[in-house]
């Protein structure tokens, strides 16, 4: 869960604590996370951060970052939408699993 994030309303997070950012907040390089005082401009932080990606972002055409959770000059920059941790990753990863355990479960032989 998002800390102070509110019903209703699309809010971000840090990727770090997990406080809510308000979209709209307008990063710039120095900008610091209220809470926990980290990098804000980074790509962890960022909605094209993705770690199976190559070069680790989906903007194809970001240079190579080598600190992906410190600050960088990233011109593509936009902060990440979906929230901080990955909790919502995780959900979606946990509900793929059940389905595929359902799928290939073992059936029990019929008792008769």
């Amino acid at each position: 869960m998002i800390r102070g994030y509110a019903e209703g309303f699309v809010m971000s997070a840090c990727a770090h604590c997990g406080t809510a950012l308000d979209p709209k907040m307008r990063i710039v390089k120095d900008s610091e996370c209220p809470s926990c005082r980290r990098d804000l401009h980074a790509c962890v932080q960022c909605r094209f951060f993705d770690r199976h990606a190559h070069n680790m972002c989906r903007e194809p055409n970001a240079e190579w970052v080598t600190d992906r959770e410190r600050r960088n000059f990233c011109d593509y920059f936009a902060l990440n939408l979906a929230g901080g941790s990955g909790a919502a990753s995780k959900d979606r990863a946990s509900a793929a699993r059940s389905k595929l355990d359902q799928l290939f479960k073992t059936k029990e032989p019929d008792s008769e």
